[in-house]
């Protein structure tokens, strides 16, 4: 799978309107049949900072993605709210799903 998290430093003014800013580029991106998910979270020490966790079925499912049209428009929505460029880690690894964390085991 493509394994993507991504950091978003946010203007202050945009803060809490990021999620609905977002929205639709969100669940455009959840209907691509090659993602695997998509995740928002919000810093507990920064309320300016978003992650975004996400996966692909693989490298043709990531290029459909960054191909789309929601892509596109979900980046010109995202750009006027940014107070930087967005940090991104993007690897592949194998696997489809989450592993269980061995170290707590329930």
């Amino acid at each position: 799978m493509i394994f993507i998290v991504v950091r978003f430093r946010v203007r202050p003014e945009y803060r809490d309107d990021w999620l609905p800013l977002t929205k639709e580029f969100t669940e455009s991106t959840r209907a691509e049949p090659g993602n695997l998910w998509f995740e928002w979270s919000r810093s507990v020490d920064d309320p300016s900072e978003y992650v975004l966790v996400e996966a692909f079925r693989d490298g043709e499912a990531g290029a459909a993605h960054v191909g789309a049209d929601h892509f596109r428009k979900g980046l010109d929505a995202m750009r006027p709210a940014l107070s930087e460029t967005p940090r991104i880690l993007h690897t592949e690894i194998p696997g489809v799903e989450w592993s269980r964390m061995g170290e707590l085991e329930i």
